[in-house]
């Protein structure tokens, strides 16, 4: 299959419009995504890889972009025929989608992985392309699945957000004055959930490395979950370890929960660790910080972008957004 047929409708974002028509729903809470992560003893991805491959490129906030991020956005507007320098272009893409994604985790507007894999096959379906030859073109076109997968992640996101502050400005602002009705209203109707105050450890495993550590680093992640101090106590315990990172990730709603981790984290007490779990990145525990009942709003609009009028006035109420998010923050390129 060539993928200049269907694949070049990738950029047309009504391919969100559609993402978020096939599960949730703005007023969903995060999932399981860092909020602030703090990270102890992990060593720097140029580190992980010593043929110095994969370095960061671009600091936002703390956060980083690698050389390989860029390169994998830079095949994704080669995918999308975008005019312009394509390193550039991926460059400032990377950077706007850092800024939204941390704003979306501020907020909990992130979108589930559950949410994200349904968009990434309704999207496959749609253009009429088997989801085992899409899987190949994003494999060959060197954007790759999990690449294609963030950028679905980071616009769902990023609607969500703009929905938020869409739906603030209808009800007004802290001066009480109204402001336009973008969004009909929420239903009243609500439910108790389960919220989990999340902490997640990772046994860091190179990728080069994988086949002769991850063994061993299965049972250093054992024995560290066997003396689990606690969430407060786990960065003292594991700052003295080798390539091992504490991220707090912030409170998620039982809905929101990946569902690789749900039933550990359900049935893991308060105060306790998963058992590890092998992840791309390595070894992972998730610890229960937390544990608590909330409610929750039972149905909201399906989709906030529909209609014309509604898409321009989230374009610019989107657009004052990022401009925002962008004075505030602390960008450093390399």
């Amino acid at each position: 299959m060539r993928m200049n047929t269907s694949l070049s409708l990738i950029l047309g974002i009504g391919l969100l419009t559609a993402c978020s028509q096939s599960g949730g729903s703005v007023s969903d809470v995060k999932p399981l995504t860092a909020d602030k992560p703090v990270t102890t003893g992990a060593p720097e991805i140029k580190k992980i890889n010593k043929k110095g491959g994969t370095k960061y490129a671009v600091l936002v906030n703390n956060e980083p972009i690698t050389t390989n991020d860029i390169k994998r956005r830079a095949n994704f507007v080669k995918l999308r025929r975008m005019k312009g320098n394509r390193t550039a272009i991926a460059r400032k893409e990377l950077i706007e989608e850092k800024l939204k994604m941390q704003e979306a985790r501020r907020i909990n507007a992130v979108v589930s992985d559950s949410q994200v894999d349904t968009a990434y096959v309704n999207f496959a379906k749609r253009n009429k392309i088997p989801l085992s030859e899409f899987n190949k073109v994003m494999s060959r076109s060197g954007v790759t699945k999990r690449g294609f997968k963030q950028f679905i992640k980071a616009q769902m996101s990023w609607q969500r957000a703009v929905g938020g502050r869409m739906r603030a400005e209808s009800r007004g602002g802290a001066d009480g004055n109204k402001g336009p009705k973008y969004l009909p209203a929420i239903g009243a109707g609500t439910q108790d959930v389960k919220e989990y105050t999340i902490q997640q450890i990772v046994f860091v495993v190179p990728n080069n490395k994988r086949g002769a550590l991850l063994r061993k680093r299965r049972l250093e992640a054992s024995q560290f979950r066997n003396r689990y101090p606690g969430c407060e106590g786990a960065q003292a315990v594991a700052v003295k370890l080798k390539d091992v990172s504490v991220i707090a990730r912030g409170r998620v709603r039982e809905s929101q929960l990946p569902p690789n981790w749900a039933g550990a984290i359900s049935s893991t007490p308060v105060g306790k660790l998963t058992k590890p779990q092998d992840t791309e990145r390595g070894v992972e525990m998730l610890a229960v910080c937390r544990e608590r009942l909330v409610k929750e709003e039972k149905r909201s609009p399906d989709d906030i972008f529909s209609g014309g009028d509604l898409n321009k006035a989230a374009t610019k109420v989107g657009e004052k957004y990022l401009a925002e998010l962008r004075d505030r923050a602390v960008i450093k390129e390399r």
